[in-house]
């Protein structure tokens, strides 16, 4: 037998290695689709996959709770409302004329009765097409495609099933009798006895109902007689003539509302789905507005797109909706991640522009073109463009087409889930009714779940999907989180986040699979920073809905914590002889300044810029980025040198080209790289350990970003794209990794290394190159391709090492005035990146053990803390180490800015990362501006996370292989 299921879903799951097996865009450019399950470099992500269960894909609570109820209750009051209004022979949004053209769903008997249906009550079946998505803020949300590609009939008919050719239950599904009590006022009974039956069609002939059916089925000669209820997706122009008559003359009701399944009978797509295999899903993708708010189902906008020229057709009804605008969202966006982004943005941009515009006028700071998430078409319905799948020319093609001027249909595509080579769809119907005392749709309650279906990403047959089944996690713990503490809104800062701390708690027990260091699991809480973890244990029950469950809940979770007296211990540390110390506090400083205010002034990858506002206000015409590069091969040469590591230790780059998707003859940088004369390249720093198999990296990006104060005009700008000081995004990380070396030097040559570390300053960080150096590395990485390049010209073969973590620093001396002496500490996705983060929190927790006795001593007893440098030049004094509540901030915490940094990249294919980053503000003065400079350094703070940042590395270098 063929396998089946999750054993077919993982075959070739490891195809990533070799090369050009993974290509890794930027998100600017393409937000790709997020890889559940195995990650392209190993271990795992987000995993549905259910122990002992081959065709279960697991819901968490929390997804359930947070993301799909609310949101297919948004989507019911929507659809609802719109089929209603065309059962009333009103317009209704989403459903032109063109739709219903034709349409052997809405045939013109049907349509002539439109208003004229007083016993209609507007029940919808919905089979929603539904997958897991990636947004530019490395979220991973559920999102709707549409109606599903596999027609309306199948999602709901397949709900009773659990696995192939395994039924669920054994009589009839309670759901019918609720929907007849709940929409007719049905007594509960018999289905067959209250008047409910069934007319399969000839699609469902081929693929078998369940049993339950049986009795219930309509025979073909059979009366109507004492039937008042008849479930059927048959299109109403193939119904038998007697069932017409009859729910015209208003004597039966039809399940679903006829007019609802207009969505799949919509000829001209039937006509796209030619070229667009999933072309099916769009018609009821248009009914819904955009919709970003992490709180719900998130939906991409869609609709038609009218480009004005002389002598090109004007939309007509048969189009539509229009939506030429576009709110163009981007990592960078000055918006609280909790919030909806699409009410916080300020303007909407001319969607022809949005997906295809490479203008610097049109992009600003942070712009890029967006078709490859979109796909396109003419308005006689043949595909222009399929984003996800067009490469350069495809792409110039279709921008040509849109030039010319015309009506063009779209959608704003953000590839689904992938486990392995395939991607994966949800087929959930949406069972709701248009509430006459609501006057709007309201869902039922125990609606089916329907199925899902995986397909070959690269030739997805829609006829032979690997099937699965969804399984809605009831786990213990997690659920009371979200029924006790629903109610807990007014006691917490964002919405469910007493529930999510309670989460943290859960998930990591689980993932370490031992208990956890108290201290570990207070830092992971989203509470004030002076509230103990038994405080907020205690504080538990006068939160919740019910304080006796809410107790019970509470001795669970403490239940996840280590009591022994160990875990109260601290850890001895392995560098901070070397780092807790007026001698590096002066040499950080002196680094960093070095780096902001020396030599080095064009600092973006794209120096430098070719408009006449940046030509006229630029230091010079030359990309100084090289030349720092060089600098920082040389410092390690020499470091290498003095610790007697030559012939051991190397230095040199990773070289590659700048590859985008579109042309940007603008960008100076990108247009010699594109011609030969320059290139790209991380620097990279390999120090030897025991086991040469083995590498520990500590990363940060050495570029600067373009100032907003001197482009925009709103801050007084005058379109000059010059690059920043960046004395903390990013000189303060580059300082640390530079002072790292000779602490990693001598304990590789004492022989204290159980593997390599390696120093990897990234290149490209910042925009528009954007993870530039990152992608590079990770694809090497992922393809075992890694070649060092020597200063001699030589190579040197990484491709063998495994990197068993990642630690990125990126902004880490600038102290948040709002919220002092706090860090984070940002886990990737997995197992091995939570470990990672353990290490960062033991060396943190060694710090400030450390800190009490440091500050006895002569030079900082009795002073005051810490201030910046009153000019910005004079290094500031001696002040006591401080203490630094270094915040364990796991990828799904919203406090969390591992999606605004190369982590993400590194999460993404499946590398375990850990971010090292202040308590970001992305709103404060210093940030991308012009006063990213020595004045806004804090010395004792950025001093002491750099310090934590060389302990983790050293911890974790040190460690056993896992």
């Amino acid at each position: 037998m063929p396998a089946q299921g999750w054993k077919q879903l993982l075959s070739g799951a490891s195809r990533f290695q070799g090369e050009g097996h993974f290509p890794i865009a930027a998100y600017s450019e393409f937000v790709p689709p997020p890889r559940l399950g195995p990650k392209p470099y190993g271990g795992v992500g987000i995993n549905p996959m259910l122990d002992g269960d081959p065709f279960g894909w697991g819901v968490s609570e929390y997804e359930e709770a947070v993301e799909l109820q609310p949101g297919l209750n948004t989507l019911a009051h929507c659809v609802v409302g719109a089929l209603a209004r065309l059962g009333q022979g009103q317009p209704a949004h989403g459903i032109s004329k063109g739709k219903l053209i034709d349409n052997p769903y809405w045939p013109p008997a049907l349509a002539a009765a439109a208003g004229k249906l007083a016993h209609e009550r507007y029940v919808v079946l919905l089979p929603l097409a539904l997958s897991r998505t990636q947004d530019d803020k490395g979220r991973v949300r559920w999102t709707l495609f549409g109606g599903s590609e596999q027609g309306p009939a199948r999602g709901f008919w397949r709900s009773f099933f659990t696995a192939p050719g395994r039924e669920a239950g054994d009589g009839e599904p309670a759901f019918f009798r609720d929907l007849l009590a709940t929409v007719y006022g049905a007594k509960e009974g018999d289905l067959r006895a209250t008047g409910f039956r069934v007319l399969p069609s000839a699609a469902e002939d081929d693929d078998p109902l369940p049993r339950w059916t049986r009795p219930l089925v309509l025979g073909p000669r059979e009366s109507l007689r004492g039937v008042k209820y008849l479930l059927t997706f048959r299109p109403f122009a193939k119904l038998p003539v007697a069932v017409r008559r009859a729910y015209l003359a208003g004597e039966l009701h039809l399940l679903p509302f006829p007019g609802s399944l207009v969505f799949w009978g919509a000829p001209p797509y039937r006509r796209l789905q030619r070229s667009l295999p999933f072309a099916t899903q769009i018609p009821l993708l248009h009914t819904f507005p955009r919709h970003e708010d992490p709180h719900g189902i998130r939906v991409p906008q869609s609709g038609w797109l009218h480009e004005p020229r002389a002598g090109k057709p004007a939309p007509d009804d048969r189009h539509g909706p229009v939506r030429n605008t576009y709110k163009r969202s981007h990592r960078w966006e000055r918006v609280h991640r909790n919030e909806d982004e699409l009410k916080c943005l300020e303007h909407e941009d001319k969607l022809a522009h949005v997906l295809f515009s490479t203008s610097g006028q049109d992009l600003g700071l942070y712009g890029k073109p967006m078709a490859r998430n979109s796909q396109v078409w003419t308005r006689d319905w043949r595909l222009l463009l399929d984003g996800p799948n067009a490469g350069p020319d495809e792409l110039e093609r279709a921008a040509d087409a849109l030039a010319a001027g015309g009506l063009f249909g779209y959608r704003f595509l953000f590839p689904a889930m992938r486990v392995g080579r395939h991607e994966v769809y949800w087929h959930r119907p949406l069972a709701a009714y248009l509430d006459p005392a609501a006057g709007r749709g309201a869902l039922l309650s125990s609606a089916p779940l329907g199925y899902l279906t995986a397909y070959d990403a690269d030739k997805p047959d829609l006829q032979k999907p690997i099937e699965l089944w969804p399984r809605l996690l009831q786990r213990d713990g997690y659920a009371e989180a979200l029924t006790l503490f629903d109610l807990a809104r007014h006691y917490d800062q964002r919405p469910h986040q007493t529930a999510r701390n309670i989460r943290k708690l859960l998930d990591s027990r689980n993932m370490l699979d031992e208990p956890l260091r108290p201290s570990f699991a207070r830092r992971m809480l989203a509470v004030p920073k002076h509230e103990t973890i038994e405080a907020w244990l205690d504080a538990l029950p006068a939160k919740s809905s019910d304080p006796e469950q809410a107790r019970a809940l509470a001795e669970k979770l403490r239940g996840t914590l280590d009591a022994s007296k160990a875990a109260s211990k601290s850890v001895p540390s392995l560098t901070y002889k070397h780092t807790a110390n007026r001698s590096f506090e002066a040499a950080y400083w002196e680094t960093i300044t070095h780096l902001a205010h020396g030599d080095y002034l064009t600092k973006n990858n794209a120096d430098c810029v070719r408009d006449a506002a940046t030509e006229k206000e630029s230091p010079h015409h030359r990309r100084d980025l090289d030349a720092l590069g060089d600098y920082l091969i040389a410092y390690y040469e020499s470091q290498i040198a003095e610790q007697g590591m030559a012939g051991r230790a190397l230095a040199g780059s990773l070289p590659f080209a700048w590859r985008t998707e579109f042309p940007f003859p603008w960008m100076g940088g990108w247009l010699k790289n594109q011609q030969g004369e320059a290139e790209e390249r991380d620097i990279v720093v390999v120090i030897p350990g025991r086991d040469r198999g083995r590498a520990v990296v500590m990363a940060d990006h050495y570029d600067t970003a373009f100032m907003v104060d001197r482009y925009d005009p709103k801050y007084g700008g005058d379109g000059a794209r010059l690059a920043a000081a960046g004395a903390d995004d990013n000189h303060s990380a580059t300082a640390a990794l530079m002072l790292g070396a000779p602490i990693f030097l001598e304990m590789s040559r004492t022989g204290k290394l159980a593997c390599d570390v390696w120093l990897v300053h990234l290149t490209g960080e910042e925009f528009p190159a954007d993870c530039l150096g990152a992608r590079a590395l990770c694809q090497r990485l992922v393809e075992r391709t890694l070649k060092l390049r020597l200063p001699d010209g030589k190579g040197h073969d990484l491709s063998k090492a495994r990197v068993q973590g990642v630690y990125v620093l990126d902004m880490v001396a600038h102290n948040n005035d709002r919220d002092r002496d706090v860090f984070q500490i940002a886990p990737g996705v997995g197992v091995e990146s939570l470990r990672l983060a353990y290490q960062a929190h033991l060396a943190a927790e060694a710090w400030n053990a450390g800190a009490k006795a440091w500050n006895k001593r002569k030079s900082r007893a009795g002073r005051p803390r810490g201030k910046r440098s009153a000019d910005g030049a004079t290094m500031p004094e001696t002040a006591p180490h401080p203490a630094l509540h270094g915040e364990v901030r796991l990828p799904f915490d919203p406090r969390s800015t591992l999606y605004n940094t190369d982590g993400q990249i590194f999460s993404d294919a499946g590398v375990p990362v850990v971010l090292f980053m202040e308590n970001y503000d992305i709103n404060r003065q210093g940030y991308h501006d012009m006063h990213d400079t020595m004045e806004n350094i804090d010395l004792d703070y950025g001093a002491a996370v750099a310090a934590i940042a060389i302990e983790s590395v050293a911890r974790a270098a040190t460690d056993p292989a896992p």
